[in-house]
């Protein structure tokens, strides 16, 4: 998902050129602009942690990009490409690497297993908007 400080800065069409260009396949996209209850819901996880909060306010903030990418290891492969969450551990050549200085605005979010990734796309795409 491209996050909205992503949509802002005009960075979804290149973020989209590199996973195409590393040769994942686009099964579904949208953009749309979340309500509180969706990033609730897909924050869930972080619901006692003491950044819950703004990280549901910041996701609420303005549109993303909602996308899901299909290659062999797609997760690792995506992760790997977006880079380290803190932005002093991000190499360049990656998303955050290249494009981001800090946690929170940190332009991207990738589903971190299997479960997770099945989980994300129930919540965000309905069945008939996956392409096979």
């Amino acid at each position: 998902m491209v996050k909205p400080d992503g949509v802002e800065r005009r960075l979804a069409g290149e973020i989209i050129r590199r996973f195409e260009t590393r040769g994942l396949r686009l099964v579904a996209l949208k953009m749309l602009h979340p309500s509180r209850e969706l990033a609730e819901a897909h924050y869930a996880v972080h619901r006692e942690r003491p950044f819950y909060g703004e990280l549901v306010d910041f996701m609420i903030s303005g549109p993303v990009v909602a996308m899901v990418w299909e290659a062999g290891d797609a997760i690792k492969l995506c992760r790997n490409m977006i880079g380290a969450l803190k932005p002093f551990e991000a190499v360049a050549g990656t998303i955050r690497g290249d494009f981001t200085t800090e946690i929170q605005t940190n332009l991207v979010h990738g589903s971190d297993s299997l479960e997770t990734a099945q989980s994300e796309i129930a919540l965000w795409f309905k069945p008939e908007e996956l392409l096979a």
